[in-house]
């Protein structure tokens, strides 16, 4: 029996520690994909103020653009594997000492990921700021311990991906996703 709408799977994790990069790995290879948000806006004017000024203004504005790659239409796609999903902002909440707004938690609850959630570790071999990656090392462990806490929560089991190539990483994932 098709399925209605594609096997949606995630990459959560560390903030530098490649997610990104496998996705592109992953398209690459025909995978469907769903873009990091949180990058996306920060990238856009007023976004890093945004999050500096508004954290929960910055939540909500992440939930918005999840939701909408969630639903965007993937041309008959069996699989796509999102950079981050919607635990993710849970993690960035707690990260912040903020509350969790139930709007977001209703939506961690009834919108579910039914592929493998693969976890990103925090790896310093590879792990440089940028623009948008402002967090320091110790930083970026704790959004990594956050993150994944949260998915935890949210009743998932993530798959520790391996410190290796992309080219390996990506492997990896897809023999992790169902044929």
């Amino acid at each position: 029996m098709a399925r209605s709408a594609p096997l949606r799977a995630a990459v959560t994790g560390a903030p530098g520690a490649g997610k990104s990069t496998l996705l592109d790995h992953l398209a690459g290879h025909g995978i469907a994909t769903g873009p990091e948000v949180a990058r996306t806006i920060l990238q856009q004017p007023g976004g890093m103020e945004l999050r500096a000024s508004d954290p929960h203004g910055f939540a909500f504005a992440m939930l918005e653009a999840q939701l909408a790659s969630w639903h965007e239409p993937r041309n008959g796609a069996e699989t796509v594997v999102f950079d981050r999903g919607f635990p993710d902002i849970i993690g960035f909440l707690r990260v912040e000492g903020l509350a969790v707004p139930g709007e977001i938690d209703r939506v961690c609850r009834e919108l579910r990921y039914d592929g493998p959630i693969f976890h990103a570790p925090a790896w310093a071999d590879i792990y440089r700021q940028d623009a948008e990656r402002i967090q320091n090392w110790d930083e970026a462990v704790a959004s990594d311990n956050a993150v994944v806490s949260a998915w935890r929560d949210y009743g998932y089991a993530p798959v520790l991906l391996p410190l290796a190539s992309p080219e390996k990483r990506a492997a990896f994932v897809r023999d992790h996703l169902p044929d």
